[in-house]
């Protein structure tokens, strides 16, 4: 009895191995279009842009005052408040150490993350990121936080 199981089963395995081959690309090719939109970017260009605004975002901070606007202090001193932003204290106090050897303003650093604390949490719905916000207070630690957003009005009851 046991060997007429063995072909049964090997040939069962056989075919829902060639059914699987048959329609696996099928429907490869069906979900395709779906998770790729037409207005992507391709990788290259997805580089490029990042690079721009990394640019962007060094030329802006270069008008600071002293030595803040120095990138290695701009680059330093936002992971440094990044990574207090996300109580990894211990992390933050080893960039100190290379942000101060750099010769960068403790004060600013400071003046910098007191402006990302009164922001307040990120909201995980937005589409505001850490960095982004770590990098507006790095240039405009004096900035206010952004209001937020006033709820539609209800229509009138009648």
């Amino acid at each position: 009895m046991l060997c007429s199981v063995r072909p049964f089963a090997a040939a069962l395995l056989g075919g829902l191995l060639l059914t699987a081959a048959v329609t696996a690309p099928a429907f490869a090719q069906n979900s395709a279009p779906e998770q790729k939109p037409a207005e992507q970017q391709s990788p290259e260009e997805q580089a490029k842009e990042a690079q721009r605004r990394s640019i962007e975002e060094y030329n802006e901070a270069a008008k600071l005052p002293g030595n803040a606007g120095l990138p290695e202090c701009v680059w330093s001193g936002r992971r440094i408040a990044m990574l207090l932003w996300r109580d990894d204290i211990d992390t933050a106090r080893r960039h100190m150490e290379l942000y101060e050897r750099f010769g960068c303003p403790t004060e600013h650093l400071k003046i910098a993350f007191r402006c990302l604390v009164r922001q307040g949490n990120i909201d995980p719905k937005a589409q505001e990121r850490l960095s982004e916000r770590v990098h507006a207070c790095w240039v405009n630690p004096d900035s206010t936080p952004a209001a937020p957003a006033a709820p539609a009005a209800a229509p009138a009851a009648q």
